[in-house]
């Protein structure tokens, strides 16, 4: 199986912004280590280096860069989205983590949106964003209530989306 996990804005679909997280959520944090811990994920090359402490623990790291010379400690490498998901391919679910042109490439191939929907206000200068998620496509299969985020009191949910049949 093959997730999308990804924080993102209500209004617009906002990820970030100067190559930072829109919302620091302490519970989308948790849930996203929860579900990404023992699995493999993949992300390119400026969202690993967005990471605080690099390589993400408990969990494959695979980056996506066109730099053949990159390298970084516990990563591996692939030069395109396929190269990348073949080297998972024997992880029963594999997470796509970002950034913005890696969502976008992989959306057409993913099983499975795993989305924290924040409900609060979008920063104008936002410079990166999710594709939309077309309704056509996809449906909701869980939805949590809405929450409220205690240090920031920015609303959000979860929400996981399956692809139709």
């Amino acid at each position: 199986m093959l997730t999308i996990i990804a924080a993102i804005t209500a209004s617009r679909g906002a990820i970030g912004r100067k190559g930072n997280l829109i919302y620091h959520i302490s519970d989308d944090l948790k849930h996203f280590k929860e579900l990404t811990s023992g699995h493999t994920v993949i992300m390119g090359r400026r969202t690993f280096e967005s990471l605080p402490k690099g390589a993400l623990p408990n969990r494959r790291n695979i980056v996506i860069t066109s730099d053949p010379n990159w390298k970084a400690p516990s990563t591996e490498t692939a030069h395109s989205v396929e190269e990348a998901i073949s080297l998972a391919a024997n992880d029963p679910e594999i997470f796509i983590i970002g950034g913005g042109r890696v969502y976008n490439d992989t959306l057409e191939l993913a099983d499975q949106l795993s989305i924290t929907l924040i409900e609060g206000p979008e920063p104008e200068d936002a410079d990166t964003f999710f594709p939309p998620i077309d309704p056509g496509k996809w449906e909701i299969s869980d939805m949590s209530p809405t929450h409220t985020d205690p240090r920031t009191s920015v609303p959000y949910r979860f929400i996981t989306f399956r692809r139709k049949p």
